[in-house]
């Protein structure tokens, strides 16, 4: 008999194997990052809940910081992404997609290449890359923005994500969409605007 007849439930539509799932991807994201070489914890040796400075050493460092808003935004976009190609795959297979791609994103920031691309076309000109702990919260936080817009109506998650793009904007002259611009394509003008601060 199926597990379908029988009322029995999926094993991979299972929250418990989807868990399970998410917490293997995260035990791979800080595996490769410390065989990249990255730091477990912030240099200074203790660990902070959040931590407010921007241009200072315990940046991408703790548990949160200003950046923390944008991987949030990284799960209501990637949920948006995977329920539209994947409409009739299990909630668990959309996270893990999403966890995927969050974790190449931190994997690929934590390079040699993009740290120096930072360096040189943002306003991080000291940025040294993020702690292993760190860079673990932002893929927590990103699932964490996944669930809160599959329970959230489509406006209230677009008014979270903009709210969030101009509270960093005026609090730090930064956010997602200056992050990826300047990352992307550098203009002098936003660089001198945001080193003034």
């Amino acid at each position: 008999m199926s597990a379908a007849v029988s009322g029995q439930p999926k094993p991979f539509g299972s929250a418990q194997f989807w868990t399970v799932v998410f917490v293997v991807v995260l035990v791979a994201q800080v595996v490769t990052l410390y065989a990249m070489g990255r730091i477990p914890i912030c240099a200074c040796g203790y660990v902070k809940l959040f931590e407010p400075g921007v241009n200072t050493s315990g940046n991408s460092q703790h548990l949160s910081d200003w950046y923390t808003p944008s991987h949030i935004i990284h799960g209501f976009l990637f949920y948006w992404l995977t329920f539209a190609v994947m409409r009739r795959q299990a909630f668990g297979a959309k996270l893990f997609v999403a966890s995927v791609i969050e974790v190449a994103w931190e994997l690929l920031e934590n390079s040699p290449i993009i740290i120096n691309r930072y360096r040189s076309a943002t306003m991080a000109i000291g940025y040294e890359g993020d702690s292993i702990l760190n860079s673990t919260m932002d893929t927590v936080f990103m699932a964490l923005g996944f669930l809160f817009a599959a329970r959230m109506p489509v406006w209230v998650t677009v008014t979270v994500a903009i709210a969030f793009e101009l509270l960093t904007g005026w609090l730090i002259r930064d956010n997602l969409t200056l992050n990826v611009l300047m990352l992307v394509w550098p203009v002098d003008a936003v660089r001198d605007w945001q080193g003034a601060l």
